[in-house]
């Protein structure tokens, strides 16, 4: 029996926007990536849910042109928390800041 080699670049290039399905599972994967503490992934990470959901819709949604909202939500992008904001409300998401320790 002769075993296939494969090569790393002939594998299908991993894609999350394709496991987010609604909303539920775009909330989990956004709050993963915060909770993870990487918050320059949050950038990026609202990048795949767009892509998720269409990029062209949510840009509209948001008021933002396509092309400027893929450069704010890239990998290694800083985007203006006005940015962040417009996209999450687009995506039907929102950001909440909770007490660590509940008194």
């Amino acid at each position: 029996m002769s075993k296939k080699t494969i090569k790393v670049s002939e594998l299908p290039t991993f894609d999350p926007a394709r496991y987010l399905r609604d909303d539920q599972d775009i909330a989990a994967y956004l709050t993963q990536v915060i909770e993870d503490g990487d918050f320059g992934e949050l950038a990026q990470a609202l990048g795949v849910a767009a892509r998720a959901r269409g990029m062209t819709q949510i840009a509209e949604t948001a008021g933002i042109g396509r092309e400027s909202l893929y450069k704010a939500l890239r990998a290694g992008a800083s985007p203006r928390f006005d940015t962040i904001a417009k996209v999450c409300k687009a995506l039907g998401v929102r950001l909440v800041v909770l007490a660590e320790h509940p008194a």
